[in-house]
Order: structure tokens, then C-alpha cells, then sequence
């Protein structure tokens, strides 16, 4: 199941996040598409504002990763953008992160080929009209009912 929203502007995206914090529950993973500048990043802050963290939230273009230590679990926001080959998933030890109680959203899921693991929900954006079109798709159980819960 797919839902879609129209974005026009960053906070727009920044109130969607915030909206999506009410939705997830660990573990989930999330995989965040979309070209450079649509607004992934600003979607995890606020995904973050909206769990109630009030400190830096930056993109983990160079780090790879960032983890953030929430009360009910931990969320972990990957960018994969850098990778020369998919075998780095394994190299940087990213596995860790998923055996455990943790939200994990990932940018650039497809440089990990077949090392990432398989999503839950997959939120792309695209631009349109000057702001961006935003489709959630659900692709398990549990990224069904976090679909649901944000429809609702």
C-alpha cells in the first residue's frame, strides 16, 4: 500500500517528520530516496524533533552514520551516498545496528546492494511544482502499520 503527500516547502517536510514520530516502532527500517537536496535529512530532523531530541541533527554524508539515543530505542540515520561498492556495508560493520531495538532510516539504500537490509517502509521524494511529492510505501507487516497510523 502507497500513500502520497505534497510538500511545498521545508517546513512542510520538517511538520511530516514530526507527524512520523507517533508512527514508528522499533525495529523498523526505513529507506529514504530521493536525489541530493529533496529533503531526507530534514525529514529525520524532524522525525527527531518530533521523539522529543533537542539536539544537532546533520547528515551522515561523511560519517556514514549518526546515532541518536532515544528512550525507547535508538535511531539511526545512514547515508550511503560515498559508497564506491556494496561490500563497504560490510567493511564499516553496519550489520551491528540492525540486531537489536533500533529505528534505522537509510539514504541511498541501493550502494549497499544486497547487504542492506530489506525495508519496512520506503519514503521516496521527487520534486513537483516547486515543493516535493513525497509516496510511502509500505513493504511488511509492521511498515503497514506504521503506514496506517500516519493515514489515520
Amino acid at each position: 500500500m502507497t500513500q502520497s503527500i505534497f510538500l511545498p516547502d521545508e517546513s512542510a517536510t520538517l511538520a511530516m517528520g514530526t507527524q512520523w514520530a507517533r508512527c514508528v516502532a522499533a525495529p523498523l527500517v526505513i529507506y529514504l530516496n530521493g536525489d541530493l537536496g529533496m529533503g531526507k535529512t530534514t525529514f529525520v530532523r524532524g522525525l527527531l524533533r518530533g521523539l522529543g531530541y533537542q539536539g544537532a541533527v546533520k547528515s551522515p554524508t561523511y560519517a556514514i552514520v549518526e546515532s541518536y539515543r532515544l528512550p525507547e530505542y535508538e535511531l539511526n540515520h545512514f547515508d550511503l551516498y560515498r559508497f564506491s561498492y556494496p561490500e563497504e556495508w560490510q567493511d564499516a560493520g553496519l550489520d551491528d545496528f540492525f540486531s537489536g531495538n533500533h529505528v534505522n532510516l537509510i539514504e541511498w539504500a541501493v550502494q549497499g546492494g544486497e547487504f542492506v537490509p530489506a525495508p519496512d517502509l520506503v519514503i521516496t521524494f521527487s520534486m513537483q511544482n516547486g515543493g516535493r511529492l513525497c509516496i510511502v510505501a509500505a513493504h511488511s507487516a509492521s511498515g503497514q502499520r506504521s503506514l496506517n497510523l500516519w493515514q489515520n
